[in-house]
């Protein structure tokens, strides 16, 4: 009996790689059940967005227009009272210099423990307590600002800004001088702090900036289609509480979904494996991400909805300028004139 209640919405960041000519790195991963999937499913209109996280906003109802508001609701999914107060993801990063260029690592690549975050914060907290700024490390690598008021300040986020140049990605706005002169002033209490000292003399990456980005305060009143997301993403599971939906650990696979109860009503389950090597230009991994996701849900969903275990299947892909968003049903599947064709030809 095919299970019509399930809709199953699989959201796959970086399902392309960035850069759009670069059509070798897809030679040589075999993705069937994916091709079949994209060739059989029907397009659906999406609101234009080249971000998994702007795709989150409008199907959360909310405005991305003036950026994605990401910190209240990470700090939510933390465990944190964002309250009415304005906040700023406030990220533990290393700087290095590259080319004449500060190129950006972030906590992906550096170990940093929750007491060393601890005494980073207290000596920014007590440097800026006149700003009426609080830093708050809920997590080793993700932490949170504090704001008496909201600055009139675009940002980039941390995903956009890994691996690259900061330059051309700092704050921009009206209030922009005036916080390029703050992180001037991190940098240097960051650079001679007895905790990078201690980093660095084992053979470490001092922690000596921090990324602001994802400004916002919560909005009242959420609604959404979802039942339930399934995510590691803090912004996705933030959005799904706020939303007052389930918001559930991602598991090993999709086997293990279905088993965990995702097999009724409007799931959403974000697979990000792709992006991190997507944003560090790891081709190697990202190609051993593709095959993982293949294999442990692709595959198993795609023999899932074939079963009638769930009754439709949507994809939603992004890639270096936009989202591709198809929609399976069983019945699809049987169209056979609809023959599926590389991967890199949906570049």
């Amino acid at each position: 009996m095919i299970n019509f209640n399930m809709h199953c919405h699989l959201l796959l960041p970086d399902l392309f790689w960035p850069e759009r000519d670069s059509l070798d790195i897809y030679r040589g991963v075999a993705t069937p059940a994916l091709e079949r999937l994209l060739a059989k499913g029907r397009r659906r209109s999406e609101e234009a967005t080249a971000s998994a996280a702007a795709w989150l906003c409008h199907h959360f109802d909310l405005d991305p227009q003036d950026g994605v508001p990401a910190a209240p609701y990470c700090l939510l999914a933390d465990g944190g009272e964002p309250g009415q107060h304005y906040w700023l993801r406030a990220d533990p990063v290393h700087l290095r210099v590259e080319s004449g260029k500060l190129v950006l690592a972030d906590s992906g690549v550096f170990p940093v423990s929750q007491q060393e975050a601890g005494h980073l914060a207290d000596s920014l907290n007590a440097h800026f307590s006149a700003d009426g700024l609080m830093f708050y490390p809920l997590r080793p690598d993700r932490w949170y600002l504090r704001l008496p008021q909201a600055p009139a300040l675009e940002t980039t986020p941390l995903a956009q800004a890994a691996g690259r140049s900061i330059d051309p990605l700092l704050p921009r706005g009206a209030d922009a001088a005036a916080w390029h002169a703050r992180l001037n002033e991190v940098q240097m209490l960051l650079h001679s702090h007895a905790v990078n000292e201690g980093r660095e003399a084992a053979g470490g990456l001092a922690i000596n900036s921090v990324w602001l980005w994802g400004g916002g305060s919560m909005r009242e009143g959420m609604t959404t289609q979802f039942n339930a997301v399934w995510s590691k993403d803090p912004f996705a599971a933030g959005l799904a509480q706020a939303a007052r939906v389930a918001a559930r650990d991602l598991p090993e696979d999709a086997a293990k979904l279905l088993l965990a109860g995702a097999d009724s009503g409007v799931n959403l389950v974000l697979l990000d494996q792709l992006r991190a090597p997507a944003q560090y230009g790891d081709a190697h991994g990202w190609r051993e991400g593709l095959r993982q996701l293949e294999r442990d849900w692709i595959a198993p969903l795609l023999e899932a909805l074939r079963l009638g275990r769930i009754g439709m299947l949507s994809l939603h892909a992004f890639g270096p300028a936009d989202a591709l968003s198809v929609e399976v049903a069983r019945g699809d599947l049987r169209r056979f004139w609809r023959r599926a064709k590389p991967l890199a030809d949906y570049v």
